[in-house]
């Protein structure tokens, strides 16, 4: 195993999307964008997700690689919230398909949207009702912060119809803490966590990061002990990322603070082990879940879908996003809202939506896509045969070293190859077809 850890331990795409941000060229116009949401919202059947994005935190993780605006004056809050609003009924004035569509997801990230107050919670959600329809089996669920979580939204989101919570809490161990800014006691996320069981949601979910500065074997093992005292029933296991020439706050610890790439993928594969041991099954990228909760259930059944907002238990056609860096899908258009809070307000302000940037797919990133999704959803995917000589080419270390398989044009990742998803998905990487899965040309890829 170790050897396969030192073999292949370079950086790759999460794949959220394809083509990936940085590759993004034939940014859409506001007409292309409003045309395309306005035909894939047109059939009946056509699935809505929504998702909202709060940029305001009161203090600063200098771990996140998040679009964040930290500070205590919440007086920033209702001209935030207002501003949403008039987003959401601009695209209805101009999406006519828009207006009273059934909503089967809602999300809200951020940031942390627990920021706000109950008042502005209710009246940003009800708006959203007043202006679409709800499903019959909708699914909303929010990121929250326990630190700042208060049991009266817990309350209030449960009777606007939310079931899902997804608490931040990437670490218990002190130090660590201590050095990502996120002073977070085990009794403050316990408390949340029995609070929303209480309540009826369906599904309490934590974030975890590996590879935070100071995290070793043994503070993992305590993290995921603490984790399993509480059995949340999904988790998503995420890998820091370190920009520090993107993120000004990670310069706040240095790199030797960091664990070293080896010792980085054994903490993988330690919480890997644990969660697994403990009835946890490993879906898709950095995500486990309990058998009884849906994300798994959507996995057995072949459901699953992922797109900007991770991992969900159903397939929506467009993904509507609001807020400040929100990014939109349609199955040939991604576009990206402006990232400065204080621009995007003065956009709304001027009556204009807040698109600055975004890409059209051509016919090669839409098979492409699909491709990864299918990969990153259910572990293999049939390659068409005009692009199995070069993605046998490419994997061909991989499959020596058992980590895919082929058979009659299906490539399947192994149990032992789960780890190394993100590299597979290269593969179908027009963008980055001159890479290589191991040695120096590799290692630089984005």
């Amino acid at each position: 195993m170790k050897h396969l850890l030192e073999k292949y331990d370079t950086p790759a795409p999460r794949y959220t999307s394809y083509p990936t941000v940085p590759y993004w060229t034939d940014s859409p116009s506001t007409e292309d964008c409003i045309e395309s949401l306005n035909k894939y919202l047109a059939p009946i059947e056509s699935k809505l997700a929504l998702y909202l994005h709060i940029p305001f935190c009161e203090t600063l993780c200098t771990f996140c690689g998040c679009n964040t605006s930290i500070t205590k004056n919440h007086a920033v809050e209702e001209p935030y919230v207002s501003a949403i609003k008039k987003e959401l009924e601009l695209y209805t004035k101009h999406v006519s398909n828009l207006k009273g569509k059934e909503l089967s997801e809602l999300h809200l990230g951020g940031g942390s949207p627990t920021y706000l107050s109950d008042y502005n919670l209710q009246s940003i959600i009800e708006f959203i009702f007043n202006q679409l329809s709800p499903a019959k089996d909708p699914q909303y669920s929010i990121e929250v912060d326990p630190r700042r979580t208060r049991v009266s939204q817990l309350k209030l989101l449960h009777k606007l119809g939310f079931k899902r919570i997804s608490l931040g809490v990437q670490d218990f161990d002190p130090e660590v803490q201590r050095l990502v800014n996120r002073i977070q006691p085990y009794e403050l996320t316990e408390n949340i966590t029995l609070e929303a069981r209480n309540l009826g949601f369906d599904s309490v979910n934590f974030d975890l990061i590996y590879g935070l500065p100071k995290q070793s074997l043994d503070s993992m093992k305590y993290t995921m002990d603490k984790t399993l005292e509480l059995k949340p029933d999904r988790i998503a296991f995420y890998s820091y990322a370190h920009v520090p020439w993107i993120k000004a706050s990670q310069r706040l610890f240095t790199e030797e603070d960091l664990p070293v790439p080896t010792l980085k993928r054994e903490l993988y594969e330690l919480g890997r082990s644990i969660l697994e041991k403990e009835g946890y099954r490993e879906i898709g990228m950095d995500h486990f879940a309990l058998p009884h909760d849906k994300l798994w259930k959507a996995f057995h059944n072949k459901t699953l879908h992922r797109n900007f907002m991770g991992y969900s238990d159903s397939k929506t056609d467009v993904m509507l996003g609001l807020g400040s860096s929100a990014i939109s899908e349609t199955p040939n258009l991604f576009f990206q809202n402006i990232k400065l809070e204080m621009k995007y307000r003065k956009s709304l302000a001027a009556n204009s939506l807040p698109i600055f940037r975004g890409h059209k797919l051509t016919h090669s990133d839409q098979l492409r896509k699909q491709l990864i999704l299918e990969l990153m959803t259910t572990w293999q995917v049939k390659v068409p045969n005009e692009l199995q000589p070069h993605t046998k080419e490419f994997l061909s270390e991989m499959e020596n070293d058992q980590l895919v398989t082929w058979h009659d044009g299906t490539l399947t990742v192994t149990n032992l190859g789960k780890p190394y998803l993100r590299i597979v998905a290269m593969a179908f990487d027009e963008k980055l077809q001159n890479t290589k899965p191991t040695g120096p040309v590799f290692s630089k890829a984005i």
